[in-house]
């Protein structure tokens, strides 16, 4: 079971976070902390969606960031590692969203292929071996339930690093924290 609670004061932010990079992207994003100038160093790496609707409010030089589809990080360990061991982050964010496009992108078939063809130029025949070759492998079924699945693989490969599953609520641009009490 899935527990979803909202940062709207900074004592909703959960203790394990607190005086962590994570509190301070609540405090930036959600809060509406003065922003610094820059924080010089990266403080965490965020995992999350290549969705255009999802914007953070963080100050330059805060995050690294890399965006998969779905926010699904397989096949980027290199970055990750890479985060870590050369730009010194030990936290990782993994942000989820609502109204994610990959949620269930095996049933928008049509669409994909009709789209590559108006808007690519792809042929018909392109489109859909493109679709019919690679659509499954970015298929996730609930975005919460996914980003648990890939806290729980990046935990398995980086112990020693802090990492938070998140919501973005696309609908009030809001962070959530999300807690796995089963």
């Amino acid at each position: 079971m899935v527990k979803l609670i909202a940062v709207e004061e900074p004592d909703e932010i959960l203790l394990k976070y607190r005086n962590t990079p994570v509190e301070r992207l609540f405090l930036y994003h959600n809060l509406g902390e003065k922003l610094p100038s820059t924080t010089v160093n990266a403080q965490l790496l965020v995992g999350k969606c290549i969705d255009h609707r999802k914007d953070l409010t963080i100050p330059n030089e805060f995050a690294y960031i890399i965006r998969r589809a779905g926010a699904n990080l397989h096949g980027s360990e290199f970055e990750i590692s890479y985060a870590i061991a050369v730009g010194g982050v030990s936290t990782i964010a993994l942000l989820a969203h609502t109204d994610c496009g990959m949620s269930h992108v095996t049933e928008k078939r049509d669409v994909f292929i009709d789209g590559l063809v108006e808007r690519a130029g792809c042929s018909l025949e392109q489109a859909s071996e493109q679709f019919d070759k690679q659509a499954e492998s970015y298929h996730i079924e609930d975005p919460v339930e996914f980003i648990l699945n890939q806290m729980a693989w990046l935990q398995s490969l980086y112990p020693k690093v802090l990492i938070a599953p998140l919501l973005y609520r696309v609908e009030d641009d809001r962070l959530v924290q999300i807690v796995d009490i089963a």
